[in-house]
């Protein structure tokens, strides 16, 4: 796609979320359009079974180009070298660099040449379940959108030990202002830079030991966007109590319709996020093996959506591959305030 469009989604792909991907694509083409533009940013170069597919889909198509990203991994890197113990504890890890380097080429999304004018973002592990034509209405209006319940809980997000961190964030932000970088909504232009300079002269200065090493491109697009006093607008928040909906595959209460929609009550959800599900047990499951996890049907609906004789056939047991709801999910739930 050479020229500029007003709306897409993006997602981040290689070959070892493939099955991910797939049905992300296919939930996007039934439940959003066949029309609306996808760009898969290349997570690395591994992405042989992802182009093939990308080759059969009209409105997809792969960013893979290493120009693109490297300012963005440029500015990671700067902002992470000045963590007081970031290189040191992934290098323990056998990581070298920056933790999961190719997550950052998401940003390219914000890049004064990206394709997408204003866009959503999912991670591949996600099924889109409902129109978003209300997500990009509200970026029309909102620099920044998101509909999730991270801020509840920003353990994930910042480093709550750093004498800093309410210093440069008063609580009352870091309680309405985090996000889950699963799902955003934005525009192209944000972030110039100029401003990822001003970002990397504030982390240099002792601001970076407020970043959680854990989730090294969650926690750094959180504090980008606050630091900047990006606004946010979380459906979240802004939604009446009872029209809100879950989007976490540790939510236990949601109800199938069907084949291919979740309802939480009597509100369809607008997307699942897979988030704890790791791809080894998604492709495990791809190749046959009878594992349980949650609201696996629904996946492996729109996973073999458009190849159903290659649905794999499971015999025997359920061989449980993490805690099952309630006892993990609900207890998450409960932490996080939303049951």
């Amino acid at each position: 796609m050479n020229e500029f469009a007003m709306s897409g989604i993006y997602t981040l792909a290689n070959d070892r979320v493939y099955d991910q991907l797939v049905a992300l694509l296919n939930s996007i083409e039934v439940n959003v359009g066949k029309e609306v533009p996808v760009a898969v940013i290349a997570y690395d170069d591994n992405v042989e079974a992802v182009e093939a597919e990308i080759a059969q889909r009209e409105n997809v198509f792969l960013i893979s180009d290493p120009s693109c990203f490297q300012p963005w991994e440029d500015f990671s890197y700067e902002a992470w070298k000045e963590h007081p113990t970031a290189f040191p504890l992934w290098s323990k890890q056998g990581i070298q660099g920056v933790n999961r380097i190719g997550m950052n080429r998401r940003y390219y999304a914000f890049d004064a040449q990206a394709p997408f004018e204003k866009f959503v973002y999912f991670d591949a592990d996600v099924l889109v379940l409902n129109s978003l034509e209300y997500i990009f209405k509200e970026i029309d209006s909102s620099d920044f959108v998101v509909y999730d319940f991270q801020y509840k809980d920003p353990s994930h997000i910042y480093n709550l030990d750093s004498p800093k961190l309410h210093k440069i964030f008063p609580e009352e932000r870091i309680q309405r202002e985090i996000f889950c970088a699963g799902f955003y909504g934005g525009k192209r232009g944000l972030f110039t830079p100029a401003e990822r300079a001003w970002l990397s002269e504030q982390l240099m200065s002792g601001e970076a030991e407020i970043l959680y090493t854990s989730a090294p491109n969650q926690s750094l697009l959180n504090y980008m966007k606050m630091r900047l006093d990006i606004p946010v607008f979380n459906f979240a928040l802004e939604l009446p109590p009872e029209q809100r909906t879950g989007c976490s595959v540790t939510s236990p209460h949601f109800q199938m319709t069907g084949k291919d929609l979740l309802y939480d009550k009597s509100e369809r959800l607008t997307y699942l996020h897979y988030i704890g599900v790791s791809s080894s047990i998604f492709r495990r499951l791809c190749q046959g093996e009878n594992l349980d996890f949650p609201y696996k049907d629904i996946f492996l609906h729109y996973r073999y959506l458009k190849e159903p004789d290659a649905r794999p056939v499971f015999s025997g047991d359920l061989i449980p591959c993490q805690p099952k709801p309630p006892s993990f999910g609900r207890k998450v739930l409960k932490k996080l305030g939303v049951v």
